[in-house]
C-alpha cells in the first residue's frame, strides 16, 4: 500500500469515524465528540479517545491512548482490532468496510420498531447479537478460559448475553441462561445468523440442559470469523476447536462453520489461495474434509488438512498442552506459512 493509498483510505475512514468505531471498537462508547475505549485492540476501558469530527485540534479519525502515549489513525485501529500484519490486508479490510452499505438497514416498512423478528430468522440473530455485550469479564470469557483459550484477540464476533432464552423444544417451557453469542457472517462481514452456547452461571462449563448449543439464521456457506482472510486461512467446525488452533497460530485468520455439513459448504473469499482444513477426528469430520478438499481444488485453491491427535484441537490443547499442539500444527503447515505465521508469533 503506497503512502497515497494509505492517506486516501485514512481520510475516507475519517469521514465515517463513528461507524468505524462502532464496527471495530464495539467495546467502547461515544463520549461527546470522541469514541472512548481501552485501546486500539478493542479492550474495554477509557484511556483511548478517537476524534469523531474534525476540529481545530485535528481531523476526524485520529486517536490518542492516554495510558501509553500511542496515537494513530483508523487504519491503525483496523490493523490492531483485526490482528492484521501486512498493510495489504489492512487496506483490503478498510476497502471492504467502506464498501459495506450504511446505515445497516432494518426497513421500517417491513419491521416496525418493537415488532418481534421471526423466531430463528437472520433478523432475530442480528437483534440478539446487538443486545449482547463484549465478553471481557463475563462468564463467556471464563468459559473460554476453562477450555484453555486465554488470548482472545480478534474475537469481536463473540459476545455475552446474561439471560438468553432457551427452550428444549417447541412445546417445552422457556428458561433463561447466560450464553456466549457468536455472530455468523458472510464474506462481506454482514451478520446472517448467530450461535448460542448456554453456560453455567459462573462460566465453568456449558449449562446443564439437553442442548446447550444452538444456531439460528442463515448459516449455509457462512461462519463465525476470527481475523480477516487474505491469501491464507483456516476453517473448522466448532468455535472452541478453531480458537484452540488459533492459540498456536495466532496471526492466521480462521473461521468456525459450526458443523461438519456447514464446513463442507463454506464459501471461499476471492483472495484465498490456500485453505487449511481443521478437521475433527470422526467420520463426519472425514466427510467434511473430503468434500471441502474437492471444492477447493475445483476453485484452484490449495487445500491442506490439519489433523488433531485426539478428538479435536480443543482436546489436544486441554489434554496435551499448548506446546504439544504448536508442535503438531507446525509440522503440518506449508513451509512458507511456517515463516509467515509462526515466526510472527514467536
Amino acid at each position: 500500500m503506497t503512502r497515497l493509498d494509505a492517506s486516501d483510505l485514512a481520510q475516507r475512514l475519517g469521514r465515517e469515524a463513528e461507524a468505524v468505531c462502532r464496527h471495530y471498537l464495539d467495546a467502547g462508547h461515544r463520549q461527546g465528540n470522541y469514541w472512548q475505549v481501552g485501546d486500539a485492540r478493542n479492550t474495554p476501558g477509557r484511556s483511548m479517545f478517537v476524534r469523531l469530527k474534525a476540529t481545530a485540534k485535528g481531523p476526524a479519525g485520529k486517536w490518542t491512548d492516554a495510558a501509553t502515549g500511542e496515537h494513530g489513525d483508523l487504519l491503525d485501529v483496523i490493523r490492531e482490532s483485526c490482528d492484521l500484519i501486512d498493510f495489504a490486508d489492512v487496506a483490503r479490510e478498510a476497502r471492504r468496510f467502506l464498501n459495506l452499505p450504511r446505515p445497516d438497514p432494518a426497513p421500517a416498512a417491513k419491521t416496525r420498531p418493537g415488532t418481534p423478528a421471526p423466531s430463528g430468522s437472520a433478523e432475530a440473530a442480528r437483534r440478539l447479537f446487538a443486545m449482547s455485550q463484549p465478553i471481557s469479564g463475563t462468564p463467556a470469557e471464563a468459559y473460554l478460559h476453562h477450555r484453555g483459550i486465554t488470548p482472545l484477540h480478534g474475537t469481536g464476533n463473540l459476545r455475552f448475553h446474561p439471560r438468553c432464552y432457551y427452550r428444549a423444544d417447541d412445546h417445552g417451557p422457556t428458561e433463561t441462561w447466560p450464553a456466549m453469542i457468536a455472530a455468523v457472517t458472510d464474506l462481506r462481514g454482514e451478520i446472517t445468523g448467530a450461535h448460542r452456547t448456554w453456560l453455567a452461571p459462573d462460566g465453568s462449563d456449558k449449562a446443564p440442559i439437553d442442548t446447550p448449543r444452538k444456531a439460528m439464521g442463515d448459516l449455509l456457506g457462512h461462519a463465525v470469523r476470527f481475523g480477516i482472510a487474505g491469501e491464507v486461512m483456516a476453517a473448522g467446525e466448532g468455535i472452541e476447536s478453531v480458537l484452540s488452533a488459533r492459540q498456536a497460530i495466532p496471526h492466521m485468520a480462521m473461521a468456525a462453520a459450526l458443523s461438519a455439513a456447514h464446513l463442507a459448504a463454506i464459501l471461499f473469499p476471492e483472495t484465498l489461495r490456500r485453505l487449511y482444513i481443521l478437521r475433527d477426528n470422526d467420520p463426519a469430520g472425514d466427510g467434511a474434509r473430503d468434500s471441502l478438499v474437492e471444492r477447493a481444488n475445483a476453485a484452484r485453491i490449495e487445500a491442506i488438512v490439519l489433523s488433531p491427535v485426539l478428538e479435536d484441537f480443543n482436546e489436544d490443547l486441554l489434554r496435551l498442552g499448548l506446546d504439544a499442539l504448536r508442535a503438531s500444527l507446525r509440522g503440518q503447515l506449508a513451509p512458507q506459512d511456517v515463516a509467515r505465521f509462526w515466526l510472527a508469533a514467536a
